[in-house]
């Protein structure tokens, strides 16, 4: 099998860390998204919507899109369980990774690609849009740290999918100049911990 990705991406790196923290080899095959490489035909017969990660199977299938790829490792290899074990903290892990995905790395991600024009070329960048985009992730930081204040994890004492998914956002809010605070300190104490795990060098 083997990943399309684009190694300086979030999103690839969510499923890079993913993988690390499952112990799970794969090949990576660099795909270059400033230049478009990822919108060529060949491309979008894996994807129709031309975005990476892709996962590739031995047996052609592709599985696109970041938590679904993530979601066959974890049925392929449960152990170390990164999506809950018990119906309860399945459910808890699903909820967080899907409000730090909607609520923080989304707004990232729009802010970053209507402020800086990198995709003016595909898209038409909506300044005001983006700015408003940044703030709501700026404002989603202190949710976090409120959370993080009772519990040593996003999802309650275990490290889960939903810490991956914060920690690339955060990495990747530097770029629109978004950073954790200094009043945050419960959201820095948890960002130093996972910084610190081997899967965060992936």
């Amino acid at each position: 099998m083997k990943i399309y990705e684009t190694r300086t991406a979030p999103n690839p790196r969510r499923v890079r860390m993913f993988l690390a923290e499952k112990g799970i080899d794969v090949d990576y095959v660099q795909v270059d998204i400033q230049k478009g490489e990822n919108l060529s035909p060949e491309m979008r017969a894996k994807n129709p919507l031309g975005k990476i990660p892709i996962l590739e199977l031995d047996d052609g299938t592709c599985i696109a899109e970041t938590d679904a790829i993530c979601t066959y490792f974890e049925a392929l290899q449960p152990e170390p369980p990164l999506m809950g074990k018990t119906p309860v903290e399945k459910g808890i892990i699903s909820m967080w990774q899907r409000q730090v995905e909607l609520a923080f790395m989304m707004q990232v991600g729009m802010c970053f690609q209507h402020t800086t024009g990198y995709f003016k070329d595909r898209m038409v960048p909506v300044p005001e849009y983006g700015e408003q985009a940044g703030i709501n992730a700026a404002k989603y930081l202190s949710i976090l740290e409120r959370r993080l204040a009772n519990n040593a994890y996003i999802a309650g004492d275990h490290f889960s999918i939903a810490d991956i998914t914060a920690v690339c956002a955060i990495d990747f809010a530097r770029v629109v100049k978004i950073r954790i605070r200094e009043d945050h300190t419960h959201l820095q104490r948890w960002y130093d911990a996972i910084t610190h795990r081997a899967s965060a060098k992936a």
